[in-house]
């Protein structure tokens, strides 16, 4: 007797064999038990999650010699032909290999006579999405109001390319992907039932690899048979097989990364190569791996049987931005890889990014952390230029303010001996209009009014000062007289004299005010701040590699 395929052999037969599509399952089941099915279904969902499975079950439940069932009998003739893949009255299309019109008039005109076995004629039409438009427009009538003695089940893994048209004459159920401790759990049963030992790591692998399809965990089950030669299944032999070999040195990867330890690091890469592992699998692997240390981060009650201990290391050893940071790399190396030299090469690339770059959020008091450099021999010079700072972290999520940076001016010291350095009295008349301001000694309000203010000059006992007109309420307000008066008493106090200020109300200024002036060099600075984030080497690198961009607005002096 040939031997069959564990996808096959191990295929539901009935509902309740059925996994990770409940939502599907209970409504079949009441629609059948009440024979009430919809005349066309639509299943749709991932390769291998249980679509031609379901069909074939309610094809079973539809025909059985017991009559029409949610649980079909199993034993009878209807049910074992249909098991068998030879049920007359199930026929089983395949769109991919049958897209012309031709072929789906052939069907219609089938479907005017009666089941030559059963109760009722089942059209299984698999990846309906392939059909030609005008093979759906031929199908459409027969689709909304078929004979009573015909069912469609139409599948479909890509529901987007039908017709509306279809759509709307369809009851659609959409399958999931099956979760990976589902798989991993049926993988086990399997192995039980036929015999054979296994580590439950090597299982966990084969069910992480499967990538939610059933039907593929069962294949390669086939496959991690057939490689092990008939012994047991073990985990490294079946990460070889799969291309993953390596996957728990990425756990001891990021653990370098995280102590920032780039020697570690290194060793750790060129240490794979001796399994030849697949790049581009374990890329995914890492992007998967910090993706999980994310949700654990947020949610520690998510932690299931699934995380290694491994893993569960990570969580505390990274910080969150870090981890945000890490998954961005990896994603982009995994869609760079193509480009890289060579495979190995685009893999350690991206490795030593995440070395490189580290979150520095600039914040007054927030987490500084230094970069990585290469340990220099002792007593050997610094090559940078003289006054260049240190290399500053780069953000992690661009852009972040800029931190301005201010001068720090160091008062001299004079010698006790040295002889004292008088300074001349300046007259405040002779000063600056913006700097003779800061000497009136002004209230807040007041000096708002004065700053708005451009001078014009003195005459007699009286100061005329000009007020732009965009904030004419300064002085038109309920208060407006009052700030007048206390900068006409600070002019009268300071000079000795009583003076008299007026203010003049003008759209057009002879001169700009301090607080124009001020706005000026604000935006000239802003200007410059800005400049230099997008001219810093770092930022550059960031646009390159990652296609990054700077937030507009998001620059913006250090508070």
């Amino acid at each position: 007797m040939s031997y069959l395929a564990l996808a096959r052999k191990w295929r539901p037969r009935i509902f309740a064999d059925v996994m990770g599509q409940g939502h599907v399952v209970k409504a079949l089941t009441h629609a059948l038990d009440g024979d009430r099915l919809h005349p066309a279904i639509l299943l749709t969902g991932t390769r291998g999650v249980g679509k031609t499975t379901l069909a074939r079950i309610v094809a079973k439940g539809l025909n059985c010699e017991t009559g029409v069932s949610a649980s079909p009998c199993g034993i009878c003739s209807a049910c074992g032909e249909v098991d068998a893949g030879r049920f007359v009255d199930l026929l089983e299309i395949d769109a991919a290999s049958h897209t012309g019109v031709e072929n789906v008039r052939e069907l219609i005109d089938n479907s005017q006579y009666a089941p030559a076995r059963g109760r009722y004629k089942v059209y299984l039409i698999d990846e309906v999405h392939m059909l030609s438009r005008s093979a759906f427009n031929a199908l459409l009538k027969t689709l909304e109001d078929p004979p009573p003695q015909l069912k469609f089940i139409l599948a479909t893994t890509d529901p987007q390319k039908l017709p509306v048209t279809v759509l709307s004459r369809c009851l659609q159920f959409n399958l999931r992907r099956l979760p990976l401790s589902v798989i991993r759990d049926q993988l086990a049963r399997v192995l039980e039932q036929e015999g054979i030992d296994f580590e439950p790591a090597a299982v966990a692998e084969i069910a992480r690899a499967a990538d939610g399809s059933m039907r593929d965990g069962l294949s390669l089950l086939d496959q991690a048979i057939a490689f092990s030669g008939g012994g047991p299944l073990e985990r490294s032999p079946i990460e070889d097989m799969l291309g993953t070999a390596g996957r728990q040195v990425l756990y001891s990867l990021l653990q370098a990364v995280a102590a920032r330890d780039g020697a570690a690091l290194v060793q750790g890469i060129a240490g794979l190569d001796a399994r030849a592992p697949d790049h581009a699998a374990l890329l995914n692997e890492l992007a998967a791996i910090l993706q999980r240390v994310a949700v654990l981060q947020v949610l520690a009650e998510a932690q299931s049987d699934d995380d290694d201990e491994e893993l569960l290391a990570l969580v505390p050893a990274l910080a969150a931005e870090d981890v945000q940071l890490y998954y961005q790399i990896a994603v982009h190396g995994r869609r760079d890889l193509p480009y890289a030299p060579d495979p190995r090469s685009g893999f350690e690339m991206t490795l030593l990014r995440m070395l490189a770059f580290r979150i520095d959020d600039g914040a007054p008091g927030g987490r500084q952390r230094d970069m990585p450099v290469a340990a220099t021999r002792a007593g050997s010079p610094d090559t940078r230029r003289p006054g260049a700072a240190a290399p500053s972290a780069v953000p992690a999520v661009l852009p972040t303010a800029a931190p301005a940076v201010t001068p720090v001016v160091t008062p001299a010291v004079s010698s006790p001996l040295s002889p004292p350095s008088p300074v001349p009295e300046v007259d405040p008349r002779d000063l600056p209009w913006a700097e003779r301001i800061d000497t009136l000694g002004l209230g807040s309000q007041a000096r708002q009014l004065a700053r708005q203010c451009a001078w014009v000059g003195e005459q007699d006992d009286r100061i005329h000062l000009r007020l732009d007109a965009a904030v004419r309420f300064l002085i038109e307000d309920d208060n407006g007289e009052t700030r007048r008066r206390a900068i006409e008493q600070a002019f009268s106090d300071q000079l000795g004299r009583p003076l008299r200020v007026h203010v003049e109300v003008a759209a057009a200024e002879l001169a700009p005010t301090p607080a124009q002036l001020d706005q000026q060099r604000a935006q000239q600075q802003q200007q410059a701040r800005e400049a230099a984030i997008r001219n810093d080497p770092a930022v550059l690198a960031f646009k390159d590699q990652f296609g990054a961009a700077i937030r507009p607005g998001s620059i913006r002096p250090e508070s």
